[in-house]
């Protein structure tokens, strides 16, 4: 086993649902337990949580054993960070005095007022510490929440659908700042959420859950890109790509990214050279073509392999393809069965994919 990382192995019965996991996931960094409604992610974080309890489990956290068979590490005693859909908060507290009752259960005092200094200036709430939660947006109370988790200094949090009670204005509003949480946090964290932007957005791992088993594991680059998920079924089926930022064309409002064996002209990006950032590519915005179109209004023309074909609809088709040196780039397009027949394309076929459209997850 990897010392570094999170082993969970349960196994749950009710009537009508039943849970079998057996998991080992990276001990940094997001990872993602994503799945439709009743798909098991919730009573799995509680599982993790001490918060359901099954008499025979297993669960280590980066070294440290929290549950073998009927040994069992109580909530309070747990090391972790936990953030509901709703923030929770004392009506009655301002914000300051909210987290300073998280910091409570603080181990280590010091540390405890470190980590909340830290998580007080990753989610942008300073100015926001002496009102109460009625005087708060939404997305600040979810904010002053995740802030009060990570006051006690956690080996691990986790965040069960952190924002599915935020309306869109709200979500966009509170992203931003779970991105640079990503970027600055040490610790594992695990996300449930039903919602494919999101995740696409946040996680570097996804656990995708049917049915109260584990469908597939991996990289979320790599599992938005499988055509036997349902994620590539789906009408906002994307291939999510990492890249940094090369130059900025400000006569054309344009930048220049490198992906994997190739670049990418976006739309001017308020980020600096070297950033990396993270784009998805839906593919409906992706077509075909045999032959190099060569002078187009589509400024990415990009030479590709086909990968695979897959029927979803009556009259649609999915084809997975590569592209770039090493053909290290995944890309997924959307087209007709008649342009399918029409181009006659076939696996392992040359061909030029036109990305019509760049979405930057920021």
């Amino acid at each position: 086993m990897i010392q570094d990382a999170i082993h969970a192995r349960f196994q749950l019965d009710y009537p009508g649902f039943s849970l079998q996991v057996d998991l080992e996931l990276p001990g940094r960094g997001v990872t993602a337990l994503f799945g439709h409604s009743g798909s098991g992610k919730t009573t799995l974080l509680r599982l993790i949580a001490g918060l359901t309890r099954v008499s025979d489990g297993y669960l280590k956290v980066n070294g440290e054993v929290w549950q073998e068979g009927r040994e069992f590490l109580p909530t309070h005693r747990r090391p972790l960070g936990y953030v509901f859909q709703e923030a929770s908060l004392f009506p009655h507290l301002s914000a300051r005095a909210n987290l300073a009752y998280g910091m409570k259960r603080a181990g280590d005092a010091a540390m405890g007022r470190e980590a909340l200094a830290q998580a007080v200036e990753l989610l942008g709430i300073g100015h926001l510490l002496d009102r109460r939660p009625q005087q708060l947006s939404g997305g600040e109370r979810q904010r002053v929440a995740i802030a009060r988790a990570l006051a006690l200094h956690p080996k691990l949090l986790l965040m069960d659908e952190p924002l599915a009670a935020l309306d869109l204005k709200r979500k966009q509003e509170i992203l931003p700042y779970l991105e640079r949480l990503h970027d600055a946090l040490e610790i594992p964290v695990l996300y449930v959420s039903h919602s494919p932007d999101e995740v696409a957005r946040l996680a570097d791992t996804l656990v995708l859950m049917e049915q109260g088993r584990v469908r597939a594991q991996g990289p979320v680059s790599e599992l938005f890109s499988r055509l036997d998920l349902t994620l590539a079924q789906d009408q906002d089926a994307s291939a999510i790509i990492e890249g940094v930022v090369l130059s900025h064309n400000d006569d054309y409002a344009l930048s220049r990214l490198e992906i994997p064996g190739g670049f990418l002209t976006v739309a001017r990006l308020q980020r600096d050279i070297h950033e990396q950032v993270r784009v998805r590519i839906h593919a409906r915005d992706v077509s075909l073509a045999l032959d190099d179109p060569g002078t187009s209004s589509i400024i990415n023309i990009l030479p590709a392999r086909i990968l695979e074909l897959r029927e979803i609809e009556q009259a649609q088709v999915l084809v997975k393809l590569c592209t770039g040196a090493g053909e290290r780039t995944p890309l997924l397009a959307r087209i007709t069965r008649h342009s399918r027949d029409r181009l006659r394309l076939y696996e392992g076929q040359s061909v030029f994919a036109q990305v019509k459209a760049v979405a930057l997850m920021d």
